[in-house]
């Protein structure tokens, strides 16, 4: 059965031979992958547009069969890293812009909650996954801009989140716009993989289930 708690098993099952990506579209396709051999009775669509009558929005990853409509939106944010893995060679790109990583995840698991309350989905699933500390960890100083989007383990967010009266008009350029949730989330993140021992050698996984 399509359930967002089997996508996190297959999400957590995929780290054992595909511990690091190259980009977000390889981590989206290698999720797919595992999620179709996982659901042989369902059919997954990637960058799916859900047409309106104002616009189209496109969907990172649909899993359906004839009962469900599972809706998936991920991020992967990466810090510079240079790693070898089963002969594979991988080079990671320093992306930086947390506070807009952060404010582009809880958009997704706003949008997430709009597909199923209108139908188009039964259930929604938004995942980050991450080698970039700082998405975890606490902040070094209090009242930045983007406090309200902060991702620290145990938090719990909810409600309407905004940028703080002193951001700048640069930074919150195109994410203008408050995000409202009508659910209530805690920040749990999961251990992903661990295929190098560099400081930024940790992937951690933070998956929230939208009902």
């Amino acid at each position: 059965m399509i359930t967002t708690e089997n996508t996190e098993v297959v999400l957590l099952s995929l780290a054992g031979h595909r511990p690091v990506f190259h980009s977000e579209a390889d981590f989206q396709h290698a999720l797919a992958w595992s999620l179709a051999q996982s659901n042989l009775d369902a059919v997954v669509r990637l960058e799916l547009p859900f047409r309106t009558d104002e616009a189209s929005e496109y969907l990172d990853l649909l899993l359906a069969s004839k009962s469900r409509r599972l809706a998936v939106e991920l991020k992967y944010k990466t810090r510079r890293l240079s790693l070898v893995h089963e002969g594979e060679t991988f080079e990671l790109k320093n992306q930086g812009a947390q506070d807009l990583g952060r404010y582009d995840f809880l958009a997704d698991v706003g949008r997430l909650e709009r597909f199923v309350a209108d139908g188009r989905a039964s259930a929604g699933c938004a995942i980050l996954l991450t080698n970039d500390s700082s998405y975890w960890a606490e902040p070094s100083r209090s009242n930045t801009v983007d406090e309200q989007f902060r991702l620290t383990e145990g938090r719990v967010v909810e409600g309407t989140l905004a940028w703080r009266s002193h951001a700048s008009e640069g930074t919150m350029r195109g994410r203008e716009k408050a995000i409202s949730l009508r659910g209530k989330y805690t920040v749990a993140w999961m251990q992903y993989s661990n295929p190098s021992q560099l400081p930024s050698g940790e992937f951690r996984c933070l998956v929230w289930h939208v009902a």
